[in-house]
């Protein structure tokens, strides 16, 4: 049986926890207060004590670090943007595709009106990785 493979902090963050981080990683280091508005900004309002308690389980996670030194506690992701996105699409692609990023490339292509500047763009991606 094959090894599950573990996100870069060992936790698959869930979506609630994945609108913080972006919030998080877009912004900086941020109060909860700031990442509450941000969310309530964004998407569907949010009450300051869920954010408030999620941030904390997201800390005892490992997934933030907080800053208590301050009276207003600082909280920033543990793993950056790319290496927390990179392990999510890995898992999507094993999960959904079987492990082949071919097939997923053909999927969106397919279901999705690329536009002319969206093929260039790829080409030149492909055109680099050779």
């Amino acid at each position: 049986m094959k090894a599950k493979k573990q996100a870069p902090s060992g936790i698959e963050p869930t979506k609630s926890e994945l609108e913080i981080l972006k919030v998080l990683w877009e912004h900086g280091p941020s109060t909860v207060r700031f990442v509450n508005d941000e969310l309530n900004s964004q998407s569907r309002p949010v009450q300051y004590t869920s954010t408030l308690k999620l941030m904390q389980i997201m800390h005892e996670k490992g997934m933030l670090t907080r800053d208590d030194s301050n009276m207003k506690h600082v909280y920033q992701p543990v793993e950056d943007e790319e290496k927390t996105k990179g392990f999510l699409l890995s898992r999507f692609v094993e999960n959904m595709y079987n492990g082949s990023a071919s097939s997923l490339v053909m999927q969106l292509l397919g279901n999705k009106k690329t536009s002319a500047e969206e093929l260039k763009a790829i080409r030149k991606m492909l055109d680099n990785i050779k």
